[in-house]
């Protein structure tokens, strides 16, 4: 995923329709942050399950597999023990907002799981964090996990996670 699906650089802030207006994105609503998530998420399950050569039709219910909320839930606690503070705080602004309505087909609490994952694709989608955004995304479209299975438990796999950074750095 090092080609980005998106021809973005560095962005500090957005432009808004009045161009002289910038707005910064950690000042915009969660669930507006989720609304621009949703779709680059989207884009980097399409273009995921693009390159796998499927028919059209086995295109769209391979994508389903990863859109859903229950999906995205699972997606979450997949890169849970490698978020940053500043990563698990946005993530909790998002779950946290409530929702006007909830689908039918999801629970309340994968729909909120799911939500708070769409906005923190958002945030780093708008703040220019396109290396990050690719780095999370494949783990969630691949399964690859940073911990190598001597991490047991949340608590122990985010220490785990956090080790092996400042070893790397």
């Amino acid at each position: 995923m090092k080609d980005h699906l998106i021809g973005r650089t560095e962005t500090k802030g957005i432009t808004t329709m009045n161009e002289s207006e910038t707005i910064d994105p950690r000042e915009l609503n969660p669930l507006a942050l989720a609304f621009v998530g949703d779709s680059v998420f989207d884009l980097y399950v399409r273009e995921y399950v693009r390159a796998s050569g499927l028919n059209t039709h086995m295109l769209h219910r391979e994508a389903v597999k990863f859109v859903s909320a229950h999906a995205q839930a699972e997606a979450f606690i997949a890169i849970e023990a490698q978020l940053t503070p500043q990563e698990e705080y946005i993530y909790r602004r998002g779950r946290n907002t409530k929702p006007t309505t909830v689908p039918k087909n999801a629970g309340v609490k994968d729909y909120r799981s799911a939500t708070g994952l769409e906005t923190l694709v958002g945030y780093l989608f708008l703040t220019g964090q396109l290396e990050r955004l690719d780095e999370l995304m494949e783990r969630i479209l691949t399964g690859t996990r940073q911990d190598d299975g001597e991490c047991e438990g949340k608590t122990e796999a985010k220490a785990c996670a956090q080790q092996q950074t400042e070893t790397q750095g």
